[in-house]
């Protein structure tokens, strides 16, 4: 009787594990690198003239990196393979020592437009097949912001450097090509922090605080005096007999500038005016006129 109920739970543990989601498959499995692979026709300029063109076509292979970010270089895995009889070979002159130097091009990100992988250095007779990299080559290049971008093949130059290509080989048609998305994430140094609430967080303001300080002529009149003072002593410290004869005239006629005496007029001297004068000016005025009073008096009186 126990046997029966033994077999159906061992029987119930089995289909357990055989209908596991797939979704439970371990977490450290990497995805394959992304990759795009198809023939590119090339017309190939073999002299500065354009006279010589050769039509090449190649098998090229684009893997896309899978954490590209901003601010940081980035690699593209390049590898070329000719197709049977569109190979590309030296002009009749030879090349002699040249690299190969393959690009991609870039589109929908700012200031994001190429990578350039280089090979190493090739020596090419006349009329001999310019060998590819058998390795592939890695394209590099740095995003400066982050973003969505389509990536495809673009030219393959042979020349000793890349700014002197000998050989120049341009895409036929560039709009007919596979093209592959490429995301660049954002740098996590760079990126703004979230809030709390789910709001980005942008820069705090800066408080500036200006004070303008203005001097008061009481505090002039204060710094000239100490000023004065401190330049008097110290001549006075090194030059004796009439150089402190001189400060001390000095010294009174200030101190009698600045002394207002006592009834002085309101007449805008300073206190240097003295008492008022009006007195005297009424003064003057009434002896003067009794003076006139007097003289004309004294001609009617002689008149008669």
């Amino acid at each position: 009787m126990r046997i029966p109920a033994v077999v159906s739970v061992v029987f119930a543990g089995c289909l357990a594990l055989a209908s596991q989601p797939a979704h439970a498959a371990p977490l450290s499995v990497e995805r394959s690198p992304r990759v795009v692979t198809e023939v590119v026709e090339y017309e190939c300029t073999t002299d500065e003239n354009a006279a010589e063109t050769q039509d090449v076509k190649i098998n090229i292979e684009l893997t896309m990196p899978d954490d590209a970010t901003a601010g940081q270089q980035m690699s593209i895995g390049w590898r070329g393979t000719y197709a049977t009889g569109s190979e590309l070979r030296a002009p009749t002159d030879g090349l002699g020592t040249v690299k190969v130097y393959a690009y991609a091009a870039f589109t929908g990100i700012e200031n994001l437009t190429s990578a350039t992988g280089v090979s190493e250095p090739v020596s090419v007779t006349a009329g001999q097949i310019i060998p590819l990299p058998q390795t592939g080559l890695t394209l590099k290049t740095t995003s400066p912001n982050a973003g969505t971008a389509t990536v495809r093949p673009a030219a393959v130059n042979i020349g000793p450097s890349p700014t002197a290509p000998v050989i120049q080989c341009e895409v036929r048609d560039a709009t007919t090509l596979t093209t592959y998305t490429l995301t660049v994430a954002q740098d996590a140094q760079t990126s703004p922090t979230p809030s709390p609430d789910g709001t980005v967080a942008g820069p705090k303001p800066t408080r500036t605080v200006t004070a303008t300080v203005t001097a008061s002529e009481s505090d002039a009149e204060s710094d000239a005096e100490s000023d004065a003072g401190s330049d008097a002593g110290s001549d006075a410290g090194s030059d004796a007999g009439s150089d402190e004869d001189g400060l001390e005239r000095d010294a009174g006629a200030a101190q009698e500038v600045d002394t207002t005496p006592v009834g002085g007029a309101a007449t805008g001297g300073g206190g240097e005016a003295g008492p008022d004068g009006r007195m005297y000016v009424l003064t003057g005025l009434a002896i003067t006129l009794a003076a006139c009073a007097g003289l004309l008096l004294r001609r009617r009186l002689r008149s008669r």
